[in-house]
């Protein structure tokens, strides 16, 4: 069944933080329901929809930014009592707007999650979860990486409380009182946290996720261990292509929108897109994807619910900049009639027609009021009431590891004019089929340190902007993004981005010894908390905080190259391995600048292993051959179809030749969103080449041209030709 669902605005607040939209359960099924929400400005409230028109049913200011708000009540109840989380107080109202909590958790760290079960309150900061039971301090616990969400498996079915962390290193720790249980190893940084069903499932121990990079996945938690059911691939479902990817998932939800009697997978991402999935086969297998809606925002929740007419269900959701409003199944054109080809509006639509005219021509006088008020301030005799306005920018720069690049989104509260982007060190900017803004690049002195200068120029409303960008690995240095919004009088907003000289790498868990790995030693009179620092100098993913104990251990894969890298330090003394000697190389050359600059004196001792050369090589053989490949085709589309032109019938084009015609606009559009990639990688093999003799003290930057020679005559059989001008003395 089709889904047609049409999107409704209600209300814009403040600016919100995920999660801060909850509807309030009715006991009485498919009748309005009532909804809550929290911002930015501190300001709590509940409305209801009548007649479409906003019924307010309390206001609160909490004094601080919201940056949670959930719904509570006794177990075995309906959950109707309101609590949020402002600094480190958490409030609780009730849904007539009288406050019943203010509870002060002494928390260092601003609570960033929350959650409710009954009466058990988590709480958690970027690092530290505390458990409170009737407001008194029971667990607590400090994690190793930053806590994106908490959850608890459902009390009445488990019969006991067993919270869950979401942990940015890409695990899920499942805690017994102040101590991990076990933990479960994630694909990506989980960033949401749902239960299955909204209940758990049949036992209560199913546990959907949402990352960071766009993946959904459901686990199902054990005594001891847990259970990978299905992971939905970031891209995958019914009307996406291979190559469409959605944002990181901010927030999800369960509700039977399709009306089949089996609750919906609802799911709200960061690039603005709001998606029902349908469970075919419960939760054997991976859901489908049945509706998607883009919106301009980041969207920060999402919730199944009745809210604008009773009977007809919808997805109310909220985006960044504050706007509320509701994906609804209610057929919009009922209040319209069309006889002999004439429309009707009903009377309700020209009374709402009438009064949002009168409500803009309100708003355009009380606009010139203040228009000329401001006028003849300015050119009084003490002028100076300008300033510069306050704007928020959410931005986020993350490392995507499907195809080795960042996507560097940013946010802001009002209409962006242009971004400015630029870097000291050399990147290359790839298309971003999303973007509708104009880019235009400046002539830069690389002798200057100036690499990039990029300008995007957006249209009129764009309020986000994604760029997708390659690094260099070796090449360290800032990105730095000058954000224009359109606001009088002119101002801007400067963020920047560090390029680590690993930036390239990601985490994971598993490290294989059976590779051919290189060993760089480090010892010195260094401490752990600067060889940590060092290290997050380094390398991208890893927690600012030192590692808690007296040794740190962190692994690493390549997302261009898939070669790993394992990093084993502690006080005095630090380990590096990897399968590839030119990362071996960054990190000594870069360890070694830094330590020079703390003035730490280092013993430096490296094991290269000559096999690893070759096993890099061959690792770079499939992709070299694919990208010579791809150029060499598209070489080839120009003279082709002119040939084409010429000639009524190409069936005596031979099937290669055939295969290009046929596919030229794909290989193009393939082409485009990797350029420089061949460049990439002949500088890679070039990296290879210089830093394996590097170690043995032989200078061959000399015989680097008869390298490239070799590469532009690349083929099939080349392989073996390149492995032996690689071992050639």
């Amino acid at each position: 069944m089709e889904l047609n669902l049409t999107r409704v605005d209600y209300v814009q607040v403040g600016l919100t933080s995920p999660r801060c939209l909850r509807v309030v359960p009715n006991s009485a099924p498919r009748t309005q329901q009532k909804v809550v929400v929290g911002d930015h400005d501190g300001v709590v409230q509940l409305f209801t929809m009548k007649r479409g028109e906003m019924q307010l049913g309390f206001k609160a200011y909490a004094g601080k930014s919201i940056t949670r708000l959930e719904l509570g009540g006794a177990l075995g109840t309906i959950k109707d009592k309101i609590f949020l989380s402002s600094g480190n107080e958490v409030r609780g109202y009730t849904k007539k707007g009288k406050q019943f909590l203010g509870f002060d958790t002494n928390l260092t760290e601003e609570i960033k999650s929350m959650h409710i079960s009954g009466s058990d309150l988590l709480v958690c900061g970027d690092y530290v979860y505390n458990h409170y039971h009737d407001c008194q301090d029971s667990n607590y616990f400090l994690a190793a990486d930053k806590i994106n969400d908490v959850i608890t498996l459902p009390v009445e079915k488990m019969k006991c409380l067993i919270p869950i962390l979401a942990c940015e290193d890409r695990l899920l720790r499942v805690m017994r009182d102040s101590e991990v249980l076990y933990s479960v190893e994630l694909p990506s940084p989980p960033s949401s946290l749902q239960l299955f069903y909204n209940d758990g499932g049949e036992n209560g121990d199913q546990l959907l996720y949402g990352t960071s990079d766009g993946k959904i996945g459901l686990v199902q938690l054990g005594r001891g261990s847990a259970n990978h059911r299905w992971v939905c691939e970031n891209g995958s479902g019914v009307g996406n292509s291979s190559t469409s990817r959605h944002g990181g998932v901010t927030c999800m939800d369960h509700h039977d929108i399709t009306g089949d009697g089996i609750r919906d997978l609802i799911v709200g991402r960061d690039d603005g897109s709001v998606e029902v999935y349908s469970y075919e086969d419960g939760d054997e297998s991976e859901p489908t994807l049945r509706f998607s809606m883009a919106c301009s925002e980041s969207v920060t929740s999402v919730q199944g619910a009745v809210v604008g007419n009773a009977g007809y269900d919808e997805i109310v959701a909220s985006t960044y900049t504050g706007w509320i409003f509701g994906v609804t199944s209610e057929p919009m054109d009922r209040n319209m009639t069309s006889e002999s080809g004439v429309v009707h509006i009903s009377q309700d639509s020209k009374q709402k027609i009438q009064r949002l005219r009168t409500e803009i021509e309100e708003l355009q006088q009380r606009v010139l009021r203040e228009r000329d008020q401001y006028q003849a301030a300015t050119q009084s005799a003490f002028p100076g009431i300008s300033a510069v306005p306050f704007f928020s920018v959410n931005d986020k720069m993350s490392l995507n590891r499907s195809d080795a690049s960042y996507l560097l989104s940013l946010e802001v509260q009002t209409a962006i004019d242009n971004v400015l982007l630029q870097s000291d060190v050399p990147i290359d900017l790839l298309d971003v089929e999303k973007n509708s803004a104009v880019v235009s690049y400046s002539t830069c002195d690389p002798d200057s340190g100036n690499f990039l200068l990029a300008t995007y120029r957006c249209q009129a409303n764009t309020t986000r902007l994604e760029v997708r960008i390659r690094t260099i690995e070796g090449q360290y240095g800032t990105l730095q993004a000058f954000i224009t919004p359109r606001l009088q009088p002119k101002c801007c907003q400067v963020r920047q981005y560090h390029i680590k000289p690993l930036s390239l790498h990601s985490r994971i868990h598993s490290f294989d010894p059976n590779r051919p790995n290189n060993t760089l030693t480090l010892k010195g009179q260094f401490t752990l908390p600067e060889i940590h620092a060092w290290v997050v100098f380094c390398l991208p993913e890893l927690p600012d905080r030192t590692p808690a104990g007296e040794q740190a251990e962190f692994t690493f894969v390549s997302t261009f190259l898939d070669t790993q890298l394992q990093c084993v330090y502690e006080a005095g003394e630090a380990t590096f391995k990897s399968d590839n000697i030119s990362t071996i190389s960054i990190l000594k050359d870069v360890l070694t600048k830094e330590a020079t600059r703390k003035k730490v004196r280092l013993d430096i001792s490296c094991d290269v292993s000559e096999e690893s050369v070759v096993h890099a090589l061959q690792l770079l053989h499939p992709r070299l051959e694919a990208q010579l490949l791809l150029a060499k085709q598209v070489s080839l589309i120009e003279a082709l179809r002119e040939l084409g032109s010429h000639e009524s019938d190409t069936s005596f084009l031979s099937p290669e030749y055939q295969h290009i015609v046929d596919n030229a606009d794909d290989l193009q559009a393939q082409y485009r969103k990797q350029p420089c990639h061949l460049e990439r990688l002949y500088g890679m093999i070039t990296d290879l080449y210089i830093d394996k003799y590097k170690f043995k003290g032989i200078n061959v930057k000399s015989r680097v041209p008869q390298l490239l020679e070799i590469l532009d005559n690349y083929g099939s059989l080349s392989i073996q030709h390149l492995i032996n001008f690689f071992q050639a003395q």
